[in-house]
């Protein structure tokens, strides 16, 4: 499938899409990688929540961070609805092609599973242009994983994160040869944060938000929950459930605005009700993290509560107590920090009580040991000539 000659030994552009602060941390790794590579050109393409304050301003940390951007595409139709998830992909796949035509990729390196991920996917495939994929092959709940499992149909390189992941892609037909287990690239950036002790946390980052002041020397929780978009309509009373249990244990807490999916409205609207009721003592509330904040948040809470991958992924790696809630991560492979609930008050209150009382769980590297953003970058370059037609291994 893959044939090097000498005359492809060139510079090769390398086009990444961007589309949420959780796309942003799930590549930064590889991105650095590959703009320090010598054969690697990097492109990037920032868009939909990447661009818009509401969700950080995603665009503005990545040129802080150094980054070039090549192009911004305005994909993100207002709402959060199901209606408008299904329209801001059509909207992206109008938009990207435009960008691909004028940047020319050689490859185009798509993360993940969310939205704008299959607009860049099918884009990419109409026009002929290789597609690499990070974090395929994983089990999960909601819309993702169908994306997920689309995607690796499209691609054409695949770095999973995880054995079980890899195994997962190989059976979906894959060649082995294409199927490249590289790790996690967002525990790059745990490793690198945790290892540098030189910025530690202070009182300062509750300039970034509302409510409350935390001593961040004293336990205290944080919740990071995400709609299920699945269970549209079901956010609200999700999340409150989830503040009730955190105020019953009677710890301060960090909470954080959930993502740009489908049903985010809901649960802000729990947030905000709380807040507006006056029964949000304790807590501090935060719309956008810098990354190396969020890892020495996690890894100096008592609990990551509620239902992000950060608590699968990074949480393994740094040992934190996690409490994950409902069906969102059902199936994904997880350390031994991570305790089950479902939606309810009592047994959220029960979780949180007995991982509140752990300490810290043995590091694990499932999701990797912190080399993917190097290994990424270097299949990519190693790369010859590929096949752009898809078959299927059987």
């Amino acid at each position: 499938m893959h044939i090097l000659d000498e005359s492809e030994h060139r510079v090769k552009k390398i086009c990444v899409v961007i589309g949420s602060r959780a796309n942003y941390s799930s590549i930064k790794s590889a991105l650095r990688a590959i703009a320090a590579h010598p054969e690697l050109s990097l492109q990037i393409v920032a868009g939909a929540s990447a661009l818009l304050d509401r969700y950080g301003a995603v665009a503005r940390l990545i040129e802080r961070d150094g980054f070039a951007i090549a192009a911004k595409v305005h994909m993100l139709i207002e709402g959060e609805t199901p209606v408008t998830m299904a329209k801001s992909t059509g909207l992206g796949l109008l938009e990207l092609p435009t960008v691909f035509a004028t940047l020319a990729p050689d490859i185009v390196l798509t993360v993940g599973d969310r939205f704008e991920t299959m607009a860049t996917t099918l884009a990419a495939a109409y026009m002929n242009i290789p597609i690499a994929h990070t974090m395929g092959g994983e089990v999960s709940g909601t819309i993702d994983e169908s994306i997920r499992h689309a995607v690796t149909k499209f691609a054409h390189l695949h770095f999973p994160a995880s054995r079980g992941a890899r195994e997962r892609i190989i059976r979906l037909g894959e060649p082995a040869e294409t199927v490249h287990l590289v790790g996690c690239p967002r525990v790059d950036l745990v490793a690198e944060i945790l290892g540098d002790g030189t910025a530690p946390l202070d009182a300062a980052i509750f300039d970034l938000g509302v409510g409350d002041r935390l001593d961040l020397d004293a336990p205290f929780l944080l919740v990071s929950q995400h709609p299920v978009t699945t269970e549209y309509g079901e956010g609200e009373r999700q999340i409150t459930t989830t503040l009730e249990a955190v105020r019953e244990i009677g710890l301060p807490a960090i909470v954080l605005w959930p993502n740009a999916d489908a049903g985010s409205e809901d649960i802000a609207r729990g947030i905000r009700k709380l807040r507006e009721r006056g029964l949000a003592q304790g807590m501090h509330f935060f719309k956008n993290l810098p990354v190396e904040t969020y890892i020495r948040l996690m890894a100096r809470a008592a609990c990551l509560v509620g239902n992000s991958s950060s608590g699968i992924r990074e949480g393994a790696y740094i040992g934190t107590p996690v409490v994950n809630i409902g069906s969102r991560q059902a199936g994904r492979e997880r350390g031994r920090n991570v305790l089950d609930v479902p939606h309810e008050k009592d047994a959220i209150v029960a979780a949180l009580r007995r991982q509140a009382a752990q300490r810290r769980y043995p590091s694990d590297t499932i999701y990797g040991d912190g080399e993917a953003g190097r290994r990424i970058a270097e299949v990519l370059a190693a790369t010859g000539r590929i096949d752009i037609q898809k078959r299927i291994t059987y």
